[in-house]
């Protein structure tokens, strides 16, 4: 049943957003305009009508003041029973016993070159009020009772599940079709084995945004996970929570303990890892409309630190090509080091030509060099396999592995360890010489700690 709806208070606003960019007026992106730009490459007919596509949704859009989400939440019940369990793998090589856990539909903070929407905010934002009673259910019949039982699994289950895995990566690059079958098989597998696994809250969303905070969802999600725990002290369930929250969010108060009071019970038991992207300051504040400032997130990231929990690692995305200056790259990752920082997952903007033309026209309210750079990277016909889950486009591929080994031969020297998943280790043919599965630090993929995991240790 549809509550009343709830105004959102921002924690966090910019002074730079969308509708109030001086001088500021979007274009079609058409041949022409990509040849005045100084563009040398020439696009698909394909990726070119995408591109016009875009720019015209990008009018709409700004016109009907579409553009940022509206702060405006609903709420509802759901069923426990009848939630899906869904594994969080695009790739078949994932850590793949990862459960996501999805309590909102939407996204408050705006991103607009978000992957889950491509930028796209005009859908209606629903929470799910009572969402932590199918985390309750989750954890007991994947980790539960069975995390006391040393044979609970038999070696016929070992092989099944590696079967299922096999059959999993391929069916992902040969025969998407049936991806959701095997993974249903592989959830129905795990049930009542005390496997390791990840709960990752939440890959579709942001975990720690209004919403989840004003209403107490994150709160009772966290609370599940401390009611398991002491229930059961062999359970290898671990959270993962991937954010882009300041200390705002951190302190948000719900029966007298905020997130952090939360995260400091959990802490042997989960990461939080801040997700922070290179781009112009004035770029990402128009780009993250509700986000913390970065310089929020790395505070946010000591406190903590100072409270014993593991938030050592960052995914660093998205990353865009046309800044990455050894300057930009110095600055950025100092400030990380300086944060505790130890790790960091690297990913660089993958879009949708529609959304690239939005972001292009962006990044040239800036800097028009920047802008045309940006579709040079993207637009060529030999990289239009280039592609991130859901058809996305990533940048050119030399252009990506220069940029990976950059990026690395500095922080190397400041003793930063690189995590990568399995999706751009395939794309781009990157070694385990180069990177490893499991590197130095303990990290591996979207950068889980493999060392949460006492088999690990």
């Amino acid at each position: 049943m549809m509550k009343q709806p709830i105004e959102m208070r921002n924690l966090y606003e910019h002074e730079t957003d969308a509708y109030n960019l001086e001088g500021f007026k979007p274009q079609i992106v058409d041949a022409e305009y990509l040849k005045q730009l100084g563009v040398t490459i020439e696009p698909s007919d394909e990726t070119l009508q995408g591109l016009i596509r875009g720019s015209k949704l990008f009018m709409k859009r700004l016109e009907e003041h579409t553009v940022i989400p509206k702060s405006v939440l609903y709420l509802e019940d759901c069923d426990p029973e009848a939630v899906e369990t869904e594994i969080h793998n695009y790739t078949g090589r994932c850590p793949t016993l990862t459960f996501e856990v999805n309590p909102i539909k939407g996204c408050h903070v705006g991103c607009q070159y978000c992957l889950v929407t491509d930028g796209v905010h005009e859908q209606k934002l629903v929470a799910y009020e009572n969402y932590h009673l199918y985390v309750r259910k989750l954890l007991e019949e994947m980790n539960g009772a069975c995390s006391e039982d040393p044979k609970a699994v038999t070696k016929e289950d070992i092989q099944e599940r590696s079967r299922l895995l096999q059959e999993l990566a391929k069916a992902i690059v040969e025969a998407p079709e049936k991806k959701k079958e095997i993974e249903r098989q592989i959830v129905e597998l795990s049930r009542g084995k005390n496997w390791n696994h990840y709960y990752y809250f939440t890959p579709k969303t942001e975990a720690l945004q209004e919403p989840t905070l004003y209403t107490g969802i994150a709160h009772r999600i966290l609370r599940e996970f401390i009611a398991h725990f002491k229930k059961y002290p062999n359970s290898n369930a671990r959270l993962f929570i991937a954010s882009k929250a300041g200390t705002k969010h951190l302190l948000v108060e719900n029966e007298g303990e905020t997130i952090l009071d939360l995260f400091e019970q959990l802490k042997d038991k989960m990461q939080f890892n801040t997700s922070v992207s290179i781009m112009p300051k004035a770029f990402r504040d128009l780009l993250e409309p509700y986000a913390a400032p970065i310089e929020e997130r790395m505070a946010a990231v000591k406190m903590c630190q100072e409270r014993g929990i593991q938030a050592n690692s960052a995914l660093v995305q998205p990353i865009f090509v046309p800044y990455l200056t050894d300057e930009h790259v110095k600055e950025f990752f100092d400030m990380l080091h300086d944060a505790g920082i130890v790790n960091y997952k690297p990913e660089f903007l993958t879009a949708c030509m529609e959304n690239l033309a939005q972001l292009g026209q962006w990044l040239g309210h800036f800097d028009k060099t920047m802008e045309r750079d940006l579709y040079m990277d993207y637009i060529s016909p030999k990289n239009a396999d280039h592609r991130k889950q859901r058809g996305r486009t990533a940048p050119n591929r030399a252009l990506s592995i220069e940029n990976i080994q950059r990026l690395m031969k500095y922080t190397e020297t400041i003793g930063m360890s690189t995590s990568i998943c399995f999706w751009v280790r395939n794309q781009l043919k990157v070694p385990t010489s180069i990177i490893p599965i499991i590197n130095r630090n303990g990290f591996q993929c979207l950068g889980y700690q493999s060392k949460l995991f006492k088999s690990e240790k």
